[in-house]
């Protein structure tokens, strides 16, 4: 089995895949929050648990890939897969085969996860492609009818921007982060819940209303992280919402890089 990790600011997402059949087939996910102060130990207690949960052992993962966008985190991770599984991890970073021309000033800033995405978008649904990933930060990528990726934005996630709205005024309370009924709200709670919901709905389409125009052709959009479902219901633009497009994008890289890269368990 492969074990895809994408590792996040907020949430680290977990996909265990079969891959030893015709067709990949994802046996587990999980989405837990990323703790940067937890040890080695912590986390490899934390893991096994996670497989003994759903009846599964850390000695049916063969090989291991991760996406990461916390890099003090890496060291640890790598000793987690070493110590607990016995296997050294394949980290997505400069120099990995991704199969896909990055038509950007510094290939090697583009973050993990976003190579992921683009990777899994554009061999899943073709392109012209626009990826639109709702996590701390939210990420719009762009992918030509050819497969190239032409660059993107990247905006505050809604949470993210809640937070700095609590945190910045004194009498606002936090309040929970859904689509209230109207948008013309008649008490505070739904004042807050209106701004910044339709305000984030319109931060979105906004946005990719500027790419279309810029791209002068119609994409296919899609939609991915932990707040995809709920944005992309009132979203003009968004067509598919594919919450395990990071997970996808990495077992295709682990897929392309098989050869590339020393194999086995480790002593």
């Amino acid at each position: 089995m492969l074990l895809a990790l994408d590792v996040g600011n907020t949430n680290t997402t977990l996909g265990l895949y079969r891959v030893d059949g015709e067709k990949p087939e994802l046996a587990a996910h999980w989405r837990v929050t990323t703790q940067r102060a937890q040890t080695v130990d912590e986390y490899g207690v934390f893991f096994v648990n996670l497989f003994e949960m759903h009846g599964m052992a850390p000695s049916q993962v063969e090989d291991i890939i991760i996406a990461s966008v916390v890099p003090p985190l890496d060291p640890t991770l790598r000793q987690v897969c070493e110590t607990y599984f016995h296997i050294q991890p394949m980290f997505v970073e400069p120099g990995i085969k991704t199969g896909m021309q990055l038509l950007i000033d510094n290939p090697s800033e583009l973050g993990a996860d976003r190579v992921a995405d683009c990777v899994a978008a554009y061999e899943r649904y073709g392109g012209p492609c626009i990826v639109v990933d709702f996590g701390t930060a939210t990420k719009f990528e762009v992918i030509s009818a050819r497969g190239e990726y032409l660059g993107g934005a990247i905006a505050p996630g809604l949470g993210l921007s809640a937070e700095a709205l609590f945190s910045r005024a004194a009498r606002l309370s936090r309040v929970e982060i859904k689509r209230p009924p109207k948008v013309i709200a008649s008490n505070t709670v739904g004042h807050l819940q209106s701004g910044l919901y339709f305000g984030y709905i319109g931060l979105v389409d906004g946005i990719l209303e500027r790419i279309i125009a810029e791209l002068g052709q119609q994409p296919r959009i899609v939609a991915s992280g932990g707040l995809a479902r709920m944005v992309a219901s009132d979203s003009r633009y968004i067509h598919e919402i594919d919450e395990m497009l990071t997970l996808d994008g990495l077992r295709i890289l682990f897929e392309r890089n098989r050869v590339a890269r020393p194999r086995g368990r480790t002593p």
